[in-house]
Formats: structure tokens, C-alpha cells, sequence
């Protein structure tokens, strides 16, 4: 067991918002679970936790950055060229010591830089010299993702750090290797790094950039002008620089005769993780949030309940944070817990209250879904369809006060009415706009304080 003091252990806490009133036979319980991690600290032993590290170490982290590199690349010429300058710029931001690796992606993959197999240390000497191994980066070739997330595992699997990330880029579409071979990829790699995506230009899938950054807990954007890759590649590597806790898992433990409906994330990003429950023993579930730095995000769990009569109150569920042990174990973080409850009452105004937190992240994940089914009926052709959600999504952004949402539905649709959603399609959208909207779709906001 890693030893704790807490000169090294970051502050991480816990905060519940629910209204815990059920009227009469009412099972439901919603609540809002708030995570923060403040302080900046280290974990734990880096002998007897090997995914956390302890203080006075430097940074204990490895980063792959997989750069497409495929035929595509080259149209125009300026692709390829930006995609070297955006690397080169990650690479510049790297911190001393941490160790990485650059992989160039077509129907296989690469070593670039270091090569043979091993991870570099990242330093002036390692940092020039990978530079100028950017040079020698050429378009030519497919696409097959699954091959460079495999090679960026076993890259990063072969060092003794806390923090495991990838960067990875695409222009095109995942041609040269089947569905089924990308995810079986995926599910290789889950749980092993993070991973960052980026799509550049527009002859992208979006679900398929948005699908790597998800099964692997990492983000996923747009870069449709290539121009702007250096910029986001430095905000990237700032961020996954930021990250000090690995593979912290929010457990769910509930008691006899309750079930978990749904949990997800739903700040920064919706984010579904209910079907990627670990068991945890008795009556326990983890479920995986990645890496943290100094953050703070928000979920949103729903159990059932069994019913009860007026005036009873029970636990519903009981929220802590975990990290994993050398011994296959895991480990509670101090003072992260949180505690769901469920009070019966006749009271009318207080069991059909709604939560303000619940209400605005559940109009957030309808917001998420209606912005994709109302996409995916445009590109269908059914005009009434699209229009009616896009309308609905408009509303949402309006009323939750999403201006970032609502500025990018404003280039698919012209909005007549935000408060009612009356709404007309745009009978011209740049495939950019609509491809950002896409991409972007799960991006929240939080509650006003």
C-alpha cells in the first residue's frame, strides 16, 4: 500500500447536489456529483503504486504523438507541412524527463523518433533531435488508426511512469483496416493511456475521431484550417503536462435492492460510462475518469431505489474515488466521499422539486443527443426532422446560457424564436461548420452560481 501524508497527496473532494425527497411510492433518485482536484500534488509511492508517483521525482509521464501521414496529407502540400510544425511545437512544450515518442500513421506504423522500440527523455539534445526527424515525415500511404494506437501501447507500456497520454492526428477516413479491427484496437488500448484526437481539414468521421477520444478518455476537436495545428498541438501537451493522477475511478457502492440506472459525465463533456463498470467487490462499481490535474468535473448518477413508505429514509448510494495498487488492489483518496440519499414524504413542493444542477445537466445531455439526431436527419434528407431538433437544441443552448453551442448552431440554422425554437435550416452550411457543431455537440456548460 502506497503511504499517504498530506504534503503529497492532491486534495481531491467530493460535493453531492440532489433533492432527496421522493413522494410516495417514488423509486428515482437523481444527484450531481462534483469532482475537484486542487493542490497539485503527487500521489502515493512510486515502488509500491506504480501508477502514482511521489513528490520530488519530476515528471512522471510518457507521450506518444501519432501523426498521420497518409497520401491525403499532402493535399494541399501546407497539410503535411503544418502537421510537422504542430508536432515540433508539442515536442517544444514537453517537460524535461518525460519520456515520449513520435509515430507516423498510415496503413501501418511507424517509429519516427526515437525508434527501436523505445521511448526518449525528453531534454534540448532529444527534443532537437526529434525535430529534425520531423523532416524527414512524407505523405504516402492509408489509413489504418488501430495500427498506430498499437504501436503508441506498446510504446508507452514500456515505461515505469504514472501518467500514459497520446496525441493523435487524422485528416482522412479510417480506410485501410475494418470497423471491427479499429475497435478491437480501442479495446486493447482502454484503460492503458489517454488519448487526445484531432481531426484536420473536412474529409474526416467525425464518429470516428469522437469515438477514439471517448473510449480512451481523452478529448476530441476540429482543426479545419490547418494553420491552427500548432496552436491546439501546444494546448494539448500543456494539458496532458497538467495531469498528475492516473486512472482514478469514481465507486459507486450501493445497497441491497438499489440499481444503478445511468452514470455519466456531463462536464466538461457528456460523457456515458455506465456499460464501463468494473465489479468492486460487494455491491460496488468503478467506473474509469482517467487522469486529473488541477480540475473539476461533474456526474450525473441515477439509481433506483426500492420503495419505501412516507417518512423513511435511506442511503441510496455512497461516492468515493479510487486509485489502483501494485497488488491489484485499490486504494480510497482521503476525504473524496460523497453520500447519495432517498427521504419519502408528503410533502408536495419538496418531492417535485427539481435540483437545479440536475435539471440544467440533464437539458445539457439532451442538448448533446438532440444536436446529433438533428445532424443525422439533415444528412438524411428529412428536412421536418432536422429542424425540429436542431429547434429543440437551440432552445437548450439558449436557456442553459451554452453561448458557444448556440454560436455554432447559428451557421446550420437561421434561428427565428431561441426561447421557443422556431427555427429554418440553411440552405448552404460549410461542411466546416457543420463538422465543428458535430464534433463539438458534447462540450457543456455549468451551472450559473
Amino acid at each position: 500500500m502506497a503511504n499517504f501524508s498530506k504534503s503529497n497527496v492532491p486534495q481531491f473532494s467530493v460535493d453531492v447536489y440532489q433533492n432527496e425527497y421522493l413522494p410516495e411510492g417514488g423509486r428515482e433518485v437523481n444527484a450531481i456529483v462534483t469532482v475537484t482536484s486542487t493542490g497539485g500534488g503527487t500521489v502515493g509511492s512510486a515502488v509500491s503504486a506504480p501508477h502514482v508517483y511521489s513528490a520530488g521525482q519530476g515528471p512522471n509521464a510518457a507521450v506518444a504523438i501519432m501523426v498521420d501521414c497518409s497520401g491525403s496529407m499532402d493535399y494541399p502540400p501546407t497539410k503535411m507541412r503544418n502537421a510537422r510544425d504542430a508536432t515540433a511545437a508539442a515536442i517544444d512544450t514537453l517537460r524535461d524527463g518525460v519520456h515520449f515518442a513520435v509515430i507516423g500513421g498510415t496503413h501501418v506504423a511507424k517509429e519516427v523518433y526515437p525508434g527501436d522500440g523505445r521511448l526518449a527523455v525528453a531534454d534540448a539534445t532529444t527534443r532537437e533531435a526529434a525535430k529534425q526527424a520531423l523532416r524527414k515525415l512524407n505523405a504516402g500511404g492509408g489509413t489504418a488508426i488501430g495500427t498506430w494506437l498499437r504501436l503508441a501501447d506498446r510504446l508507452l507500456s514500456s515505461a515505469e511512469v504514472a501518467i500514459r497520454h497520446g496525441i493523435l492526428l487524422t485528416d482522412g477516413r479510417n480506410e485501410h483496416e475494418s470497423p471491427e479491427d479499429l475497435k478491437a484496437a480501442l479495446d486493447s488500448c482502454a484503460g492503458r493511456f489517454t488519448c487526445d484526437a484531432r481531426g484536420v481539414g473536412t474529409d474526416w468521421e467525425v464518429k470516428e475521431v469522437t469515438g477514439i477520444a471517448s473510449a480512451l478518455l481523452g478529448t476530441a476537436d476540429i482543426v479545419a484550417d490547418p494553420a491552427g495545428l500548432a496552436a491546439d498541438f501546444t494546448q494539448m501537451m500543456e494539458a496532458a503536462m497538467g495531469k498528475e493522477v492516473a486512472d482514478v475511478a469514481l465507486r459507486l457502492w450501493t445497497p441491497v435492492g438499489t440499481e444503478i440506472k445511468f452514470v455519466k459525465q456531463v462536464a466538461p463533456t457528456v460523457e456515458e460510462l455506465t456499460d464501463r463498470r468494473t465489479e468492486a467487490g460487494p455491491r460496488a462499481g468503478d467506473y474509469p475518469t482517467g487522469s486529473w490535474g488541477d480540475e473539476s468535473r461533474d456526474y450525473h448518477v441515477c439509481v433506483e431505489v426500492p420503495a419505501a413508505g412516507l417518512g423513511q429514509e435511506m442511503l441510496a448510494a455512497r461516492v468515493s474515488l479510487v486509485i489502483p495498487q501494485a497488488d491489484g488492489g485499490s486504494q480510497a483518496l482521503p476525504g473524496a466521499q460523497g453520500l447519495v440519499r432517498a427521504v419519502w414524504t408528503d410533502d408536495m413542493a419538496a418531492s417535485t422539486s427539481i435540483n437545479p444542477q440536475v435539471a440544467h445537466y440533464t437539458g445539457q445531455a439532451e442538448l448533446a443527443q438532440v444536436i446529433q439526431q438533428g445532424l443525422d436527419a439533415r444528412k438524411a434528407g428529412d428536412i421536418d426532422g432536422a429542424t425540429a431538433k436542431l429547434g429543440r437544441a437551440v432552445q437548450l443552448a439558449s436557456a442553459s446560457g451554452n453561448a458557444d453551442t448556440a454560436k455554432l448552431l447559428s451557421k446550420v440554422v437561421d434561428v427565428v424564436d431561441a426561447a421557443a425554437g422556431t427555427v429554418r435550416l440553411k440552405a448552404k452550411v460549410e461542411e466546416a461548420d457543420e463538422m465543428t457543431l458535430e464534433t463539438r455537440s458534447t462540450k457543456t456548460v455549468r451551472v450559473k452560481k
